[in-house]
């Protein structure tokens, strides 16, 4: 068993990562069931595969519950489907004072989160992320959104959660491409700050894919350590600090627009498309070195993620691809801070990059064959 403290003063919360962890949700959630009720938000995969345990730990502890399933995928992430969230919320009376529980993935932890960021202005939730790309980012920091027509996370609200609870047997049963997605996340933290983690990535996320539990542990450990930190140092974005956690991101959120925000590109797929577009656009710039951009590429192939645009099914002309960024929430003053690299692990924040060159950069990239 591993705790790691979000530190964040009087909101400070725990993050516990134990394998079988959910087989004892009862005993763990209950100091969060302050009306005697968790209500429980999920997704149909979610339901079928882990709710039922859930549900029996939670009538194990004495705790009632209600379950809201909602369909699975990135599409759930509307309007829509937080009106129909909060309408059902509400329908079941839920209290200013009690806490929701977001069981599944980065979509549900997202909309849930939001949800329980507006409904009554304000009330708590409890994250148990079951996918991996949740483990070790989303589920941990606060920030929750819905998609909207103008882009992904552009409406939302910081609302910390109150616990977290990671058990990585979950991924047991997550399909691989899924896992895959999600180890995109897990070697951000190495190419942001930490190259000795990268080089442990590289050493050990063969076994971590296939399987290794204690490759599984490590790497989720490690990964909301890091997050943890730089939460803790920056919780709003408003120092720069945690701006770092979007490696990829401003690239990636771009390759997801243009693929319509669909199982066509997996969010981790993209993260992993714009990280390797990241370093080799910083190569060109004469940031870093080639070499760099090579062995981040290459372990994201061997990883079977996409390096590039080609890879990441998308052949589309830079001009266009610069439009969607046009929308990113991180505008400041008409200019987009992009995150460039001197180096693996040394990650920092552009705020002087020209578009155009990113267009340019973008347009050689869109024809060039897959890796």
């Amino acid at each position: 068993m591993t705790t790691v403290r979000v530190p964040l003063g009087e909101r400070s919360y725990d993050v516990l990562i134990e394998r079988g962890a959910l087989a004892r949700a009862g005993e763990l959630l209950a100091p969060y069931a302050t009306t005697g009720r968790l209500v429980i938000v999920t997704d149909g995969n979610v339901a079928s595969a882990q709710l039922p345990k859930l549900l029996a730990a939670l009538d194990g502890a004495g705790i009632a519950h209600a379950a809201i399933v909602l369909p699975p995928g990135e599409a759930s992430k509307s309007w829509t489907s937080l009106e129909a969230l909060t309408d059902r919320l509400l329908d079941l009376g839920v209290e200013r004072g009690e806490c929701l529980v977001a069981l599944g993935g980065g979509v549900i932890g997202d909309l849930a989160g939001f949800a329980a960021a507006i409904v009554k202005r304000g009330c708590g939730f409890v994250q148990i992320p079951t996918t991996l790309l949740a483990q070790v980012d989303s589920a941990v920091g606060g920030k929750t959104a819905i998609n909207s027509r103008a882009g992904k996370n552009l409406v939302g609200a910081f609302h910390q959660p109150r616990f977290v609870l990671i058990d990585p047997e979950v991924l047991d049963t997550l399909p691989p491409r899924e896992l895959r997605a999600g180890y995109a996340e897990v070697v951000k933290y190495g190419l942001i700050d930490d190259a000795d983690f990268f080089a442990w990535c590289e050493a050990n996320g063969a076994a971590l894919l296939a399987g290794d539990a204690d490759s599984r542990v490590h790497a989720i450990a490690h990964s909301v350590a890091a997050k943890a930190r730089i939460v803790g140092e920056d919780e709003r974005e408003t120092i720069g600090r945690r701006a770092l956690l979007n490696l990829g991101h401003t690239f990636g959120h771009a390759l997801e627009a243009e693929t319509g925000f669909s199982d066509a590109l997996l969010h981790g797929e993209a993260v992993a498309a714009g990280m390797a577009l990241a370093f080799r656009f910083s190569a060109r710039k004469g940031l870093c070195l080639a070499i760099d951009a090579e062995r981040v590429a290459a372990h994201l192939r061997a990883a079977r993620l996409p390096d590039g645009l080609a890879a990441a099914g998308v052949e589309t002309a830079g001009p266009t691809l610069v439009a969607h960024m046009a929308h990113d929430k991180k505008i400041e003053g008409g200019r987009l801070p992009f995150l460039l690299a001197r180096g693996i692990g040394e990650t920092f924040l552009a705020r002087d990059i020209d578009l155009a060159e990113v267009a340019a950069f973008l347009d050689d990239e869109a024809f060039a064959p897959a890796s």
